[in-house]
This record gives C-alpha cells, sequence and structure tokens, in this order.
C-alpha cells in the first residue's frame, strides 16, 4: 500500500510547486497588506522537531501530563519547513509564533496534571531565547530565512504575568508583581488588578514607582557573563527615554529589543485587555522606532517597508463591537486608538456557522465602514478556544472557503491545513487543542471524515496562493454577482494599485457551468481560474472554465 500513497503524495506535491512556479511572477505583481495577511500561527514546541539535541533543557524532565510537556519542536524546525516551501505552497506570508522567551524551568500543577512552559506563556526571562527550542542564533537564522522567503514574522509578546512559581523558579519581588486577588471580569479593575488564575503573578503595569532588577535576574546574567551588558542597555534606554525604571518599561525595553536585535516585523500581544490599556502605545512606539533602526542598520533585508505591525488578543472581541469594548462597569475602550492595527476577532468561529454571503457580507460592511482604516484576523481554531468551529474535522474545505475568503486576515492555526485532530483522547483542558503536528497524517494521506489529509491541504494552499497574490480577496470589497452558483466579486484600491477578482464557491462536481463576472471583467478578456489553473475567455459577461472544479478563484493575473 505504500507505493499509491507516496505516488498520491508525490503528485499533489508536484500539483503544487507547478501553481506556486506558475502564480509567481503574478505574487510579485501586488503589494503585501496586512489586512490580506495569511498568518500561519504555530506552537513552536508543536510543530517540527529540527534538533534533537535540544528536546529537554535545564533539567526538565519528560513526566509531565498528556500533551503538558515539552515535545521537541523548535526554531530549526520552522526553518527547515520555510525552506522546503512549506509555507509558500500554503500562500502563507506571515508567521505567528509563540513567545520563545526562557520559560519557567519547574512544573507546575494547574488542576490538569504535571504541566512545563512548552508554550512560551510561562516566562522567566523575557531576554533570552528557551534552550528547549535553540539559541539566539537561530532565532536569528529563522528571522532572517522567513524575510528571503518573503514572510513576515509576528512575535508573541506578554506584558501581564510572569510565569508560575516553582521551587526552582521564585516569585519576582512584591514592587514587580502581584499575587493576588484572583480576577472575577465583572469589570475593569477586577480584569487587570488582579491574577489570571492562582499562581500566576501579574505584573505592576500601572505603577511608575522606579524598581530594582529582580535578584533572580541579577543571578542568572552573572552566571551568564552579560550583567554588565544587559544594565548597561538598560541605562541607556531609561536615559534616552526619560521613563522611570517601572516594571512596564522594562517589559517594554525587552520586548522591543526582539525587534532591534533580529527584526521582527510585528506583534501580537497576549492578554491585552488585562493591562492597561496606554501600556499597548507606548510599547507600539518604543517597537516602532526599534524596526526603524533595525531597517536602517539592515537596508534591503526585510521583506518590505510597511510599519512595525501590533494585533491584539482582547479575549471575545468580536469584529461586531468594532471600535468600542465593553470592561463592563461603565467602562468601554477603544484598542485600536492605544497602538493596534488589528483585533483578533473571536465571533469568526461562531459566526462561520452562516452562510456565505451573511457572513461576507457583514464582515465586509464593518471593515470598510466604522473598522475602516484597521483589520481583524479571522480564525477557525486556535490554541486555547474549546469551541472552534469543526471541533471533530469533519468540514475542512467549508472550513478553508470561510477563513481564507472572508474579508480581513486569515489565522491558519496549525493543522488546520491538515486536518489535525483538536481532541486528543487523555488530554485535558486546552493540552488537547495542541498535539504536534500531524506530519505524519500528511505523508501517509490519511482518512479523515469524507477526506483524505493531502486533499484537505491542497484546498487550503489553492485558496491561500490566491489571496497571497490578490490583496482584493482580504481587503477588498465585498459584493455578490449570483446567487447560484453563489458569486461574489472583491474590488481594492490603494495607492495607485488596484486589484479585483470573482469567486464562485459549491459549484456542479460533474460538469462546468457558466459563472457571472458581469462589471467586472470585460467580453473579449481572458481570465484564469486559480483553483484549476486553466483560462477562459469572457463572453456575454460570463465565463466557463472546460474542466469541473468545485471553487472558481478567477483574476487576469
Amino acid at each position: 500500500m505504500k507505493l499509491p500513497v507516496l505516488a498520491a503524495s508525490m503528485l499533489l506535491a508536484f500539483g503544487a510547486a507547478t501553481s506556486v512556479n506558475a502564480n509567481a511572477a503574478a505574487q510579485a505583481t501586488k503589494p503585501f497588506v496586512w489586512d490580506n495577511a495569511t498568518v500561519y500561527f504555530l506552537l513552536t514546541d508543536r510543530f517540527n522537531n529540527g534538533d534533537k539535541t535540544n528536546d529537554l533543557a535545564y533539567g526538565r524532565k519528560a513526566d509531565a501530563a498528556k500533551l503538558r510537556g515539552f515535545m521537541g519542536g523548535d526554531l530549526a524546525g520552522i526553518t527547515a519547513k520555510i525552506k522546503d516551501g512549506y509555507f509558500k505552497e500554503l500562500g502563507v506570508n506571515a508567521i505567528w509564533l509563540t513567545p520563545p522567551v526562557e520559560q519557567i524551568h519547574g512544573s507546575t500543577d494547574e488542576g490538569t496534571g504535571k504541566s512545563y512552559g512548552f508554550h512560551g506563556y510561562w516566562a522567566k526571562d523575557f531576554t533570552a531565547v528557551d534552550a528547549n527550542l535553540g539559541t539566539e542564533k537561530d532565532f536569528r537564522t529563522f528571522v532572517d530565512t522567513a524575510h528571503a522567503n518573503g514572510i513576515r514574522v509576528i512575535l508573541d509578546v506578554v506584558m501581564n504575568h510572569t510565569g508560575p512559581v516553582t521551587p526552582r523558579d521564585p516569585v519576582w519581588p512584591k514592587d514587580w508583581v502581584r499575587t493576588g486577588p484572583k480576577c472575577t471580569y465583572k469589570d475593569a479593575p477586577t480584569t487587570v488588578d488582579c491574577t489570571l488564575v492562582d499562581n500566576l503573578p501579574d505584573f505592576l503595569t500601572a505603577s511608575r514607582a522606579n524598581v530594582a532588577l529582580p535578584p533572580h535576574l541579577v543571578a542568572k546574567w552573572k552566571k551568564e557573563g552579560r550583567y554588565e551588558r544587559e544594565v548597561k542597555e538598560l541605562d541607556d534606554f531609561f536615559k534616552r527615554t526619560g521613563y522611570p525604571r517601572a516594571p512596564r518599561y522594562y517589559l517594554i525595553k525587552w520586548h522591543a529589543d526582539w525587534v532591534r536585535k533580529y527584526g521582527v516585523d510585528g506583534f501580537r500581544a497576549d492578554t491585552v485587555k488585562h493591562t492597561e490599556p496606554d501600556v499597548w502605545k507606548e510599547l507600539k512606539q518604543e517597537a516602532s522606532l526599534a524596526f526603524e533602526e533595525w531597517k536602517r542598520a539592515n537596508p534591503g533585508k526585510g521583506p518590505g517597508k510597511l510599519p512595525f505591525f501590533m494585533t491584539s488578543e482582547v479575549y471575545n472581541y468580536s469584529i461586531h463591537h468594532g471600535r468600542s469594548f465593553d470592561m463592563g462597569g461603565g467602562v468601554k475602550v477603544d484598542w485600536l486608538a492605544n497602538g493596534f492595527d488589528n483585533m483578533i476577532n473571536f465571533s469568526m468561529k461562531s459566526d462561520a456557522a452562516k452562510g456565505y454571503e451573511e457572513l461576507f457580507s457583514d464582515y465586509s460592511k464593518a471593515l470598510h465602514g466604522p473598522m475602516k482604516g484597521y483589520g481583524v484576523l479571522n480564525y477557525v481554531s486556535s490554541h486555547d478556544d474549546g469551541s472552534p468551529f469543526d471541533p471533530a474535522r469533519q468540514r475542512p474545505i467549508e472550513s478553508a472557503n470561510k477563513l481564507l475568503l472572508a474579508p480581513g486576515a486569515a489565522q491558519i492555526y496549525y493543522g488546520d491545513e491538515s486536518a489535525r485532530l483538536l481532541n486528543i483522547e487523555g488530554a485535558e483542558g486546552d493540552a488537547k487543542l495542541r498535539s504536534f503536528m500531524n506530519w505524519d497524517e500528511l505523508e501517509s494521506n490519511a482518512q479523515r471524515g469524507m477526506h483524505r489529509v493531502g486533499e484537505v491541504r491542497e484546498h487550503w494552499a489553492k485558496l491561500g496562493r490566491f489571496r497571497a497574490a490578490h490583496p482584493a480577496v482580504g481587503a477588498g470589497v465585498h459584493q455578490m454577482l449570483a446567487s447560484s452558483p453563489y458569486t461574489f466579486k472583491r474590488t481594492w484600491q490603494k495607492d495607485g494599485v488596484s486589484d479585483r477578482v470573482v469567486v464562485a464557491l459549491d459549484l456542479p462536481k460533474d460538469k462546468a457551468v457558466p459563472i457571472s463576472v458581469s462589471g467586472v471583467f470585460n467580453d473579449g478578456q481572458t481570465v484564469r481560474d486559480w483553483y484549476s489553473g486553466k483560462t477562459a475567455v469572457v463572453k456575454d459577461g460570463k465565463v466557463q472554465f472546460p474542466a469541473p472544479a468545485p471553487v472558481a478563484l478567477i483574476a487576469q493575473d
């Protein structure tokens, strides 16, 4: 049975490579815009193991509860997949990775079994790469390789909390963090001035009081031989900015350094509503300065000239909230006025249950109305959302259609494109969502419901490459052209550059049918379907391609 599977995999790979090569010129003619970005979100530890020598660092052990310990994924593994063309074949033009900073060394039990900081959200030292993921050189190589392949890097940053306290990881000083009370989320104070959960110390980001470096960092940096350098950099930062030596400004400096040193293109801000809004505006200012400094020092090295980008995780924010998020107690916040360009859209997973036209038209009206000038990042599954759109992975084609063709930027959670399972037996809580990437199933072209995972991935890839080449898909204005077959157009224009596309969905499987393109493409024009690779000439306001396909992705280039 191995030969047919291998042959099928090779055929898929050949088809993808052919399409990528054929479309390369078209992709180069249209600019990248964040409103149309296809962002691949991955947990570094769960994606690909490129270096087995760093699988257990700092004396960590393989004694965690199921899916709650380190599993070997690393920065070298991401770099290898970039070089293999995996992301380019998917049309991915930005990678969001979980925080690579050094995590707590010990383990803790949150009530779901022994857990380690494999996910990146339990920081011990914000200035170092966690050794389980690699080295500073590995991180630089990852960013440089991404940039060389036209892929931007979004770094996940945490300004809200430290890692849990363990016998190996002491609590930060009292002038740095609070250890209670636990948040009740009734209003702004009970969301901000509190700890998210037990044993997760909360940074005193409202404080303007000067604080000394935490003793554990002083001892650590001295042991590593970099104490003097780190202190000098902090002295220079506080002298330049005039900021007090308060916790929030140390954190801002440490996060901005990842931009200054490596050329990271953007931040995804974690637990945003659990800090004061102006924290993020100040972080954006410093990160933007760092980004421009890096670009001056590295001319021609990055993927473009766009300014620094920030998207926010304001838990339960919906595109339908527009620019006003209710914190409770009569307090509403416009997070986009506080440094953010984009908001993660938590309602996409439920909105995806709607029909295509209602979903697409509602999002277009919002983005080109109340939210004009800003964007959303849509998703159908994620690392800590226990209510994904398709939890059993039985509707992966529909998931792709709705996510990758909806107005707005799209977040592919690693394995969306390969129907990676989201409910792993024996795992508890959000660990179920965080299994290792299913490379083995891709290699064997495993069955998932009505589909083979290779077929699923190729469908996602075709839509993704179309998005990458055409900013109109995510950033354009939506208008329905026909209800049967369901057909719509998207049009986009900015800075003298324009783009227009037509998409038809749920086409008959057994025959080719005429598709309306009236008002978008003129009679006599030759257009191409990015899904099938076929071309046809427009006649009487319609186009019919020579072979049936479930989707038509129509453009002139």
